[in-house]
């Protein structure tokens, strides 16, 4: 069993990435007591009969009591007043963190509230499946994936060291980058891509010419993957998109300008432009394979 990190943790939102949390930090016997709370009475439930947490409370403010490490684990649009509610209630020398996919936006909302003598380390795991609650969690979620830490300035770098050892412990590489340059990363590899896949379903259902049982049918060409992304939470994606403005357009700005030429390439007839555009961005993929960051089995590895 690894050495106990954080004596008391309290995760504040019981969703797919709690839950995980909760159930990776248990298997690895890295913390000791974890409560948990979430704003619906019917999540809490839930929570309770799978064993969620444990001790799972019926206000935030009774599940910071005495916490070590206080993790916000609700959509970016709602830390700021949660972090309000907490604060007055935090244990001196606690640490603060959130799995957010924004940055810049939660230390704006969330950092004033904090009082002198609490740690604030925003962190991001780059983890998540389409499905969300708490049932959606599991222990594995994080082995091998990333996870961003996004220390403000003037953090005590212990606080830091020992968040780090957390999130490896349930099997995360972690690396540390400033709020901007992370926003804008995670704006490339996340928040656009997941943007685009929302509109090509949406495109998909209002293209009557192509009845729904044909959508469905024929879905394993490519457009499967698509809907994959874009059934992931709607509130936490309208939050991102909100909150990482910004960046966000900057990325979807130079996408316009690529499927601008890729357009003129089709019309005009240039297989050069298409061919070698094509092979850069396959190369790409087998730098993500490469990366340990997905599989090169056959069908992404689906069984079916």
């Amino acid at each position: 069993m690894s050495e106990v990190i954080y004596k008391r943790v309290a995760l504040i939102g019981l969703g797919l990435i709690a839950s995980s949390m909760f159930w990776a930090m248990k298997r690895g016997g890295l913390v000791g007591e974890v409560t948990g709370f979430a704003r619906s009475a019917e999540t809490r439930e839930t929570a309770r009969r799978i064993g969620l947490c444990d001790r799972v409370c019926d206000s935030a403010v009774d599940a910071v009591q005495d916490a070590d490490l206080v993790v916000l684990c609700v959509p970016v649009g709602a830390m700021g007043a949660v972090a309000a509610e907490i604060a007055p209630h935090l244990k001196p020398g606690a640490t603060v963190s959130d799995v957010g996919s924004v940055k810049k936006h939660v230390i704006e909302a969330v950092a004033p509230h904090l009082p002198d003598g609490v740690h604030f380390v925003p962190a991001h795991p780059l983890a998540g499946t389409e499905h969300s609650g708490p049932e959606a969690g599991f222990a594995e979620l994080y082995d091998n994936r990333w996870c961003i830490l996004v220390p403000v300035e003037g953090t005590e770098p212990k606080a830091t060291a020992r968040l780090r050892s957390l999130w490896e412990g349930m099997g995360a590489n972690v690396d540390e980058m400033d709020a901007d340059h992370h926003d804008l990363v995670l704006a490339v590899t996340s928040h656009a891509p997941h943007l685009i896949a929302y509109t090509m379903v949406g495109v998909a259902d209002d293209l009557r010419r192509v009845t729904d049982s044909e959508v469905i049918k024929y879905s394993a060409a490519g457009f499967r993957d698509f809907t994959r992304i874009a059934a992931s939470d709607p509130t936490m994606w309208r939050d991102v998109f909100l909150t990482n403005k910004d960046a966000t357009l900057e990325i979807l700005g130079r996408f316009t300008e690529e499927l601008f030429a890729l357009q003129r390439a089709i019309r005009t007839g240039d297989g050069d432009h298409l061919h070698a555009y094509f092979t850069r961005t396959r190369a790409i993929r087998r730098g993500i394979i490469e990366a340990g960051q997905d599989t090169d089995a056959p069908n992404f590895g689906r069984e079916s």
